[in-house]
Order: C-alpha cells, then structure tokens, then sequence
C-alpha cells in the first residue's frame, strides 16, 4: 500500500509572528490600563475613601457640605500622572497602616489644601462678592497680600472636625449622615466668620470700620426709630441678644464669654438635648461697654432734685433699675457702684421676720451667714457675732 502524502504545512513567516505577538500586547495593554483606569476611578472616588472606618467622619461632614459632589482628590491630590502615582503608593502604605492598626488618629491633614486646588473651579479674579449680597470680599486683593484661600475657607467641607477633636476612635461608630448634617450645621465652623476678618484686619492694621466690607450702613431699620433709641430696645428677648451679638460685640473694649456654650455637635454625642443660652438682657447690657457707655451715664429722671425722696414711686417696673443697679454692694459692680443697700439697710420692724425671704429661726443671731446677701459694713454698726463679743472680751 502506497503511504498518503501528508500535506506539508508551511511554517509561519515572520511577519505573522510579530502581528500575533504585536496583537496581544495590544490587548494586555488595553486591559491593563483599563484594570488600571478603574482602579484609579474607583480609588478616587468619596465611597472608597469612606470605606475606611476612621474616614468616615471626613465622609459624612463632606457629605453634607457644599462640596458634596467634589471627589476627594479633586482637592486633596495635585494634579498630574505623577501625583496620582504617588498618591497611589500613599495608599497602599495607609492600608498597610490600617491593617496593622499603625496608622495615627486622629486624622489630620499634613499639609494645607493649595490655592491651585481651589483655582480650578472658582475665579479669583471675578469673586468680588460674596453670594450673601452685602459683603464685599475682594478676592483678588486678598490673594495679592498673600492671604491663602484655607486661612478664610478651612471649615468648608469638613467642619474643622479635627481641631473640634471630633475624629477619635471611640466616635468612628457614631458618625452617619444625621450627625454629618448636624456639625456641618454650625456655621461658625463651616463659613468665614467676622471675627477672622477683624483679627486679620487688626493685625494688618487695615480699617475695621463696617463699610469697609459691607455695602449698606448696617444699621437696622428698627435701630432707626426714636422709639428705639428711647427704651424700645431695652425690651428685646434674651433668645434675641446673639443676633445682637453679631455687631455689638465688636463694640465693646472688654472681651466676655457670656454666650460661651457647648456645640451642637457635642450635646448629639452626648444624647444631651440642645438648648438657646440662658444670657439675660440685664446681665449683658452690664457686661458689654458698648451698653455701658450709655447706660452709665446718670438719667434724667434721676436729676431731678426730688428724686432721693420720690425715686421709690417714680417707676412702676422696679426691675429697670436693676439694669445698672445691684440690691446690694458688691465689689464688682459693673455700670454703677451705688446699690440699693447703699442707703437701704434691711428693715428692722418687729415684722421683718415674716417679710424676710429665707425662712430664719426664731432665736437667730446676727453671723456671717446674713453677709450672703446683707453688706459687712452696714451691720457691723450696730451687730457683732459671738467671736467679735468674745474677741473683745
């Protein structure tokens, strides 16, 4: 039998080889920054930096700020290939961190965001305006006096957190959005606040005065009216005295912390529930100069020459008094150091027990416990205590 003649197959060229080879590095290539691409993509994105526990805060604050829809490394890495590279190797070091639980916490930026960051979406050279209408911020100067965006903006995205000592440990379980809406609701941590302006101002020895940065006079229309100014303002509430507090404080030469409270943020990690300040009209219109320097000042009700006789009938509200007076001396008197025990002792009728505020018994001496609200000097005239009647035997 004769044997088939096998066909002859014959080996490929050359050029074949290299198309192949040239066909599949191609496609590993395609694939690679494909797989690469994604990485990148889903490794920028807020859901991969939130799925580290202790981001979470940054996470839910960014959430509820005006930024929510700016990716993380739109602000926090520079642009570039390079960048991103390195930013990369960040990350993988970071997770070996957090593997490990080497990492440090709080967590806290190294560096201060770049103004080249903030540049790529807002124009510095047309940003003469604030969106509040009546500001006048001149972006343009700021920049030129060499004013970083961060020192006016820090708060815009995050809150300060990390200066609030917001992001330990022991909180990373607390944080969702309600409690993101909640500490991005505090404007003072979150906007450009005046007193970062004056501060600035002072020290630059700019003008601090109000038209320097605002369009209008400032003065309310109700501020205008003669009723105000003769007593009208006087009958505002206490939970209307931090609206007051936005201009006035600025005009008082003593500093107070008479509105000083916990933040929200802190009374909703305690389950505390939040409450306005307790600050009084009387107590702040002591306090602050700017009253003072008015309030000071002797009435004119008061100058007239039967007033030390008929003062007791001259008002119907005798708690008006008490807005530059005290019932009895004190040593810190702060608008007037004439009281009313100033020439009012306690009333010595054989009724006076029963008109006497705190219940005494019916033997009670004279003792140092009377000076909790009576004045030393004035008893001493006539009482002395056992020790003073033993001292002087």
């Amino acid at each position: 039998m004769e044997e088939e003649q096998v066909e002859q197959i014959p080996p490929p060229r050359k050029g074949y080889k290299f198309i192949k080879y040239l066909t599949v590095a191609v496609m590993f290539i395609v694939v690679f920054f494909s797989l690469g691409l994604i990485g990148v993509e889903t490794t920028s994105s807020q859901e991969f930096c939130s799925s580290c526990h202790e981001m979470k805060p940054q996470y839910y604050t960014l959430k509820a700020s005006s930024h929510s829809e700016v990716d993380c490394v739109s602000c926090h890495i520079d642009p570039g290939a390079e960048n991103y590279a390195k930013a990369q190797v960040n990350g993988v070091v970071e997770f070996y961190k957090k593997q490990t639980d080497t990492y440090l916490a709080p967590i806290k930026m190294p560096t201060l965001i770049p103004d080249e960051a903030c540049e790529r979406c807002h124009n510095m050279k047309s940003r003469a305006v604030t969106a509040s209408g009546d500001i006048i911020i001149p972006h343009d100067k700021h920049k030129t006096e060499g004013i970083e965006c961060v020192q006016c903006h820090s708060g815009t995205s995050h809150g300060e957190i990390s200066d609030r000592k917001m992001t330990y440990k022991s909180d990373y379980g607390k944080w969702n959005h309600k409690l993101g809406a909640s500490v991005m609701s505090d404007t003072k941590y979150i906007r450009p606040q005046m007193d970062t302006c004056m501060e600035c101002h002072k020290a630059r020895k700019v003008t601090i005065e109000c038209t320097a940065c605002h369009e209008s006079t400032m003065i309310p229309d109700d501020h205008k009216t003669e009723k105000f100014k003769a007593g009208d303002h006087g009958k505002i509430k206490p939970s209307d005295l931090e609206t007051c507090e936005k201009c006035h404080s600025y005009m008082s030469s003593v500093e107070y912390d008479l509105f000083k409270q916990d933040p929200t943020y802190k009374k909703y990690l305690n389950n505390e529930e939040t409450d306005s300040s307790n600050v009084t009209v009387n107590a702040y219109v002591k306090t602050n100069t700017f009253c003072k320097d008015c309030h000071g000042e002797r009435p004119k009700s008061h100058q007239i020459t039967s007033f030390m006789t008929k003062h007791g009938k001259l008002s119907k509200d005798t708690q008006k008094c008490f807005i530059c007076h005290e019932n009895r001396i004190t040593s810190d008197a702060p608008v007037t150091n004439v009281q009313c025990a100033t020439c009012h002792p306690s009333s010595h009728k054989d009724t006076w027990r029963k008109k006497h505020p705190i219940d005494i018994a019916e033997n009670q001496k004279y003792d140092k416990s009377c000076l909790k609200c009576h004045v030393e000097k004035t008893c001493t005239k006539c009482h002395r205590t056992d020790s003073d009647h033993k001292a002087k035997k």
